[in-house]
């Protein structure tokens, strides 16, 4: 991806067909490091996102995976303005909404949603399920008070929950019970786009497979775009339209969900993808389990030059120098690596 002006519109890996339902222009997210109890100073700055773009079309899920701490719920959040970005664009359905005001992004929440990771955190233990699921009914004055009764049980069963559970309290259901009422709440308000923040890790195994196709089949149902943040690489391919591969705060890699998982580029993509289990080893007997040394670099002080050089097995010396650029590798195949060309400055 090459540099630009602030009059110049950023490019965006996607299909170039200019449809997209949300675009992400250089999103940066910086948070402050600070010590001191009364008198607090500045004494670094957590780099969770750094210069982030990417654009997603109506209907479309793309995948976004990477190790723990690499970015990616940060990016989630700052697409919704759960976090204030420190920079850049995001712009949904026209509207950039980091230049929206309270007012005008309060209105703008019912179109975006959330399924939160943890399904125990994330819901009241004081509230019944139908005060849960019907709280953004009234904050948005969605549907008249006298129908809310009625709208709360047949997202219940769209979500496949007895309707009649809406009278009990989070901790009579189980994680997939639970994850499942948050998908619901995330369903009122009719949402265009919807952040799953990792909404199967904390789940059984058995469980997974059940909430990733309720997730595909509302999707259809609805209409839904999904940003689809996860860790297990074979969810992410079974759900996922496009993939985008984030490392230390920086996308490194992104195309096609086939086309990656057939043919990944990057030496990091390389390495998470030789360390998905194999469901039958003779089928898949020649791959080689790729090893990456040392741990990944802090936040607060990245390496300068590529952020994976420090792990990477094929660093020269021009990594140590200059952050390699997305390019396109064909057929809508970026990544950001020197080994490619059209990554240099």
């Amino acid at each position: 991806m090459t540099a630009t002006t602030a009059a110049e519109t950023p490019a965006t890996p996607g299909d170039g067909s200019g449809d997209a339902l949300l675009i992400v222009n250089n999103l940066i997210m910086h948070f402050q490091v600070t010590q001191g109890i009364i008198f607090q100073r500045k004494v670094g700055v957590v780099h969770a996102v750094d210069d982030v773009s990417f654009e997603i079309k109506p209907g479309e899920t793309l995948g976004l995976v990477g190790e723990s701490g690499c970015g990616k719920s940060t990016t989630g959040r700052a697409i919704l303005q759960l976090y204030s970005p420190t920079s850049g664009e995001v712009i949904f359905q026209g509207k950039d909404l980091t230049k929206l005001d309270s007012g005008d992004m309060r209105r703008m929440r019912r179109h975006l949603q959330i399924i939160f990771q943890d399904p125990y955190a994330s819901l009241n233990p004081r509230m019944t399920v139908g005060n849960i699921i019907s709280e953004p009914m009234q904050i948005h004055n969605l549907v008249a008070k006298n129908e809310r009764s009625q709208r709360v049980q047949e997202l219940l069963q769209t979500v496949g929950l007895n309707p009649y559970f809406a009278s009990r309290y989070p901790h009579e259901f189980s994680g997939g019970e639970r994850q499942r009422i948050g998908i619901a709440r995330a369903l009122v308000a009719n949402p265009d786009f919807i952040v799953a923040d990792e909404p199967v890790s904390a789940l059984d195994v058995s469980i997974q497979a059940q909430i990733v196709n309720l997730l595909e089949n509302l999707q259809e149902q609805f209409g839904l775009t999904y940003l689809f943040i996860a860790h297990d690489l074979s969810v992410v391919k079974h759900i996922s339209d496009r993939v985008a591969v984030m490392y230390l705060g920086k996308i490194v890699e992104m195309a096609g969900s086939n086309e990656l998982y057939a043919d990944p580029l990057h030496p990091y993509t390389k390495a998470l993808l030789s360390a998905v289990p194999i469901p039958d080893p003779l089928v898949e007997k020649g791959r080689e389990r790729i090893i990456l040394t040392g741990d990944v670099p802090s936040p607060i002080n990245p390496p300068c030059g590529c952020r994976f050089r420090t792990r990477c097995a094929y660093v020269m010396n021009v990594c140590k120098q200059i952050d390699p650029h997305f390019a396109d590798q064909g057929g809508g195949h970026f990544v950001a690596c020197h080994l490619y060309p059209g990554s240099g400055a």
